[in-house]
């Protein structure tokens, strides 16, 4: 599965972007889907998780409640709506596939497929 990431920018604080990941290549309902990202000098973290139906999602705190992961299985696409936008949401965002588990997976290793990531910077 080949995951192509698009829709990142500039943007300033209290500001909105909406995330896109589409793939190709593989049978996009069957997994489970991430968004992590990567801020300059930091490991990347996780942000969100959404599973194979779409019926169940997950955020990390410091997104909960302005971030919305969903997805649209008949386009292949999953989504990352980001609103009331920080200057500490500034990273590379990347999103991931992995196979639908038990729980939903928050971990790097979970997944097996990762875009290129796209670039969101928020100036305060």
């Amino acid at each position: 599965v080949q995951l192509q990431a698009s829709g990142g920018g500039l943007v300033q604080a209290g500001g909105s972007l909406r995330l896109s990941c589409a793939a190709s290549g593989g049978t996009f309902s069957i997994y489970d889907m991430g968004w992590f990202r990567q801020a300059p000098g930091k490991e990347r973290e996780f942000v969100a998780v959404i599973n194979w139906s779409g019926g169940s999602t997950y955020y990390a705190d410091s997104v909960k409640g302005r971030f919305t992961i969903s997805r649209d299985n008949a386009k292949g696409t999953v989504y990352l709506q980001m609103n009331s936008l920080k200057p500490e949401d500034t990273a590379i965002y990347s999103c991931a596939g992995g196979p639908s588990l038990p729980r939903l997976a928050v971990r790097n290793v979970e997944y097996d497929y990762w875009g290129q990531g796209t670039l969101v910077t928020v100036s305060s």
